[in-house]
């Protein structure tokens, strides 16, 4: 019996041990393949053709997903707003906090999700496929980086045009406040658009919008890692869209908290 619980002992500490030097080398290699990608976005040769391409499928086709996403969060927001401050009399309060609301913290989060979802899984799964069917391979038999060719114009074009997206998202956001503001609360166009204007400053909206950059960059970065690292088979490339996603999520809510603290700490 005492065998036993020693073996259970000894057995629980062993998986801890694992675990934790399982997340050490996950890390490391994820650092080594990011130091490795950012050197390449800097040397030559560029491959303009590529990063075009990746502007208009990471940027323009994104927007749908991030404006309907903005515009809804920014008329629940004003609804919401308007509940909870009218018990205080307080509704002139619901632009101010729309604005700020929208600009520091939800287009960028949200717009990040979504992109994650929609961008970060096309790569990983893009990348993968390629992994599986030996096309990385026989880039560098042409002699041909994947990283310069693969990895770089997706990293660019994501950290550049995710800001891009967030500012259209947070026009959106607040254009979605107004509507409800103006058309269902019955507030004055004038009153909200003068509030708004008084209570935003430069900060609000470029703190947004170097969370997005960031952002941009944990998505392009999680979806080639995973994708570029994946096993063989239809199932790695369905592990690797997955753990893209998730991994992007769950960076974007703790670099969230992190930038919040530093910009506004």
């Amino acid at each position: 019996m005492i065998t036993k619980s020693t073996d259970i002992f000894l057995g629980f500490f062993a998986y801890i041990g694992g675990s934790i030097i399982g997340f050490i080398r996950a890390t490391g290699r994820l650092a080594d393949f990011t130091i490795r990608s950012v050197k390449h976005c800097f040397a030559p040769p560029f491959f303009p053709s590529q990063l075009l391409r990746q502007l208009i499928d990471i940027g323009y086709y994104s927007l749908p997903v991030v404006g309907m996403t903005t515009l809804f969060t920014g008329m629940v927001l004003a609804l919401q707003s308007h509940t909870g401050f009218s018990r205080f009399n307080a509704e002139g309060a619901i632009a101010g906090v729309v604005v700020l609301s929208v600009t520091r913290e939800l287009a960028p989060v949200l717009a990040g999700l979504m992109v994650a979802g929609r961008v970060g899984a096309a790569i990983a799964a893009e990348i993968a496929t390629m992994r599986v069917t030996e096309q990385i391979d026989a880039l560098r038999t042409l002699s041909v980086n994947p990283f310069k060719y693969l990895i770089a114009p997706r990293l660019i074009a994501s950290t550049l045009m995710l800001p891009i997206l967030v500012l259209l998202g947070d026009i959106i956001g607040i254009m979605g406040g107004y509507l409800v503001a103006v058309y269902s609360l019955g507030f004055s166009p004038a009153s909200f658009l003068s509030q708004t204007w008084d209570i935003l400053e430069q900060m609000d909206v470029v703190s947004g919008l170097l969370k997005a950059a960031c952002f941009g960059f944990i998505v392009a970065i999680m979806g080639c890692y995973h994708g570029f690292n994946s096993a063989r088979g239809a199932q790695g490339v369905g592990a690797a869209t997955t753990n893209a996603v998730v991994s992007s999520s769950i960076l974007i809510l703790i670099f969230n908290y992190l930038l919040t603290q530093i910009f506004f700490s």
